[in-house]
């Protein structure tokens, strides 16, 4: 494996329902800022041009908080691993690793660690289907690289 080989992964099927989303959430909510005119239901107050411009604004909010849901991604090398999650990111080397997983019927991959702690792997979904398995594959290499290495290092 060589030194330079660095791994990227994210999640491609997410990213194809997110973004539409977002976009159709943020119309929405322009055309519907668009409406907001005249008096309200009980006639008396009236819509003024800040509503409109708070109706855009939670579209602006609604398709954020869709978006974060394509923030997880996977970087790794000969070293380690940064794994940035939907709302946490750590970084790890290969020596703390015991296994990377893809459990059958599991929604996204994971680490066990040697301190038995499990880590998720968002950006390795399972509706990913032939990327994320291939994904593992990639991971798994790079950390039976490094262990090898490792068990090379310590005979000499």
């Amino acid at each position: 494996m060589s030194e330079s080989q660095v791994v990227r992964l994210q999640p491609r099927r997410i990213r194809l329902i997110c973004w539409p989303l977002a976009a159709v959430l943020l119309i929405g909510a322009v055309l519907i800022s668009f409406t907001l005119e005249g008096f309200t239901g009980g006639g008396r107050g009236q819509y003024q041009r800040g509503d409109q411009f708070a109706m855009i604004g939670v579209g602006v909010f609604l398709a954020l908080g869709v978006l974060v849901f394509t923030r997880p991604r996977i970087e790794a090398d000969s070293r380690g691993l940064k794994v940035r999650n939907v709302f946490s990111s750590y970084e790890l080397p290969w020596e703390v690793v015991r296994r990377v997983r893809f459990d059958r019927g599991t929604p996204w991959a994971s680490l066990e660690l040697y301190d038995d702690n499990l880590m998720s792997l968002v950006a390795l979904q399972a509706a990913d289907k032939e990327l994320a398995v291939d994904g593992v594959r990639a991971l798994r290499r790079l950390h039976e690289a490094r262990h090898a290495e490792l068990a090379t290092s310590a005979q000499d």
